[in-house]
């Protein structure tokens, strides 16, 4: 089968590294990919939001599969664009459409899509430039602290939690009237601030059934004891010990399956990922966001832990035959800690020769790349999160130990990772 994946950074290394060891891929394409991906398959230099760009190499390649990381392209209707060309109508898509990708595309319409399917999630309100006054009003009124969001993708920037009305109506200020983040804050949502500790959940659907696959728990913080800036994630571990099978269970029920009988219910076309970002409030469970794709840093201690064939997976999700698999899981628990740029989030300087990634450190680590490039035969840092380093172990501890000791052998200058990803797990120590 002939399958592109688009995207080019540690995720999708994860994505190519998991597909290239299906029997069913010959060949994969990854475009723009990165260093780390060439050696899955062939990267392509694309750009994946040029949609006639990505249907034409489809088409002269015989692409028989489309894969795509990030939600870009899926927010802004790659899906549908592909349906409605008689020459890529039929090649399989693992992404949603475009009213499926506003899930994590607009946050009021997935809220409002909560609110209608009777889904677990902090009380909100949504506010224009029209309604400013009353929207400032509101937050003097309200109980602190408080969220205030976006609406629309700001790579992963969007949220603040404001701890004072005075924090709280600057922000409210910013995102309305400087347009702190363009058309996407033209909207903003403002939500209650629930108190308690988050975790991610997986599924694959075909807009009918869905299979779970592992949960993971990230860490966005840059600072360790989870202190500092929000960034794109510096680590997560698989599987979530507070998890517990009871807590899971209303997951599904509360959570998951209203989500997938909403999509039917509204006709949404959804073949692809969901992202369940939720916390654990005393035992029950809300949902923060929907992300229409998989994780990042998540999917690199997710896909290493999933033992079924990914693109048998994708196949079955295309012909609406996910009632009939049966999910294996790697009983070891992983941890990928991440290694960032001096200076990431706000500001960092790229193009710093990386050594020691190509040793080889046996099978219980993988190394995914994330912002790097190649020149002269070296690979350079080349942004903000350059690498996930990923070990499995009998459990959180080990795995994470692990990593560490491989990423204290891996050199770039201004090289920073957190040490203490799972920190809260490896405390109360042998919980796998």
């Amino acid at each position: 089968m002939r399958i592109l994946l688009l995207g080019g950074g540690g995720r999708e290394h994860a994505l190519a590294w998991k597909l290239n060891q299906s029997v069913w891929t010959n060949p994969l394409y990854i475009a723009p990919g990165n260093p780390g991906t060439a050696s899955c398959g062939k990267n392509v230099s694309l750009d994946i939001n040029d949609f006639e760009a990505v249907g034409k190499f489809c088409y002269l390649e015989s692409i028989n599969m489309i894969v795509v990381g990030p939600e870009e392209p899926l927010v802004n209707g790659l899906y549908d664009f592909f349906k409605s060309k008689e020459e890529l109508k039929d090649i399989y898509f693992i992404g949603p459409s475009q009213q499926g990708a506003q899930l994590e595309g607009s946050k009021a319409f997935a809220k409002a899509f909560m609110q209608r399917h009777s889904i677990p999630t902090a009380g909100y309100k949504e506010f224009t430039i029209e309604n400013y006054a009353e929207g400032a009003h509101y937050l003097q009124q309200h109980d602190v602290p408080i969220v205030i969001k976006a609406d629309g993708l700001a790579a992963g920037k969007g949220v603040a939690i404001c701890q004072n009305h005075v924090e709280a109506i600057a922000e409210f200020e910013m995102l309305l009237q400087h347009s702190k983040f363009g058309e996407a804050s033209k909207k903003v949502v403002v939500e209650e601030f629930l108190e308690g500790i988050e975790f991610s959940v997986f599924v694959l659907t075909d807009g009918k059934n869905y299979v779970l696959l592992p949960e993971a728990k990230d860490y966005k913080r840059i600072g360790v004891g989870d202190q500092g800036m929000n960034t794109g994630g510096m680590g997560a571990v698989s599987p979530v010990p507070f998890l517990t099978p009871g807590l899971m269970k209303k997951v599904e029920e509360r959570v998951i399956k209203p989500t997938i009988s909403g999509l039917q219910k509204e006709n949404i076309e959804y073949t692809g990922f969901i992202y369940f970002g939720l916390i654990n409030v005393k035992g029950e469970p809300f949902v923060i966001e929907y992300n229409c794709r998989m994780g990042d840093p998540e999917a690199e201690v997710v896909l290493p832990r999933l033992e079924n064939d990914l693109v048998g997976l994708f196949v079955a999700a295309t012909q609406k035959e996910l009632d009939m698999v049966e999910i294996r899981l790697d009983a070891r628990a992983a941890a990928t800690v991440v290694a960032v740029s001096n200076g990431y989030p706000t500001g960092y300087k790229t193009g710093y020769p990386i050594k020691g990634i190509d040793q080889f450190f046996g099978k219980q680590t993988l190394i995914f790349q994330a912002g790097t490039r190649e020149e002269d035969g070296k690979v350079l840092t080349n942004g903000g999160r350059v690498l996930a380093v990923t070990s499995y172990g009998e459990n959180i501890k080990e795995a994470v130990q692990s990593s560490l000791e491989v990423l204290g052998q891996i050199h770039y200058e201004g090289i920073y990772f957190r040490e203490d990803i799972g920190h809260e797990f490896i405390q109360r120590s042998s919980v796998s």
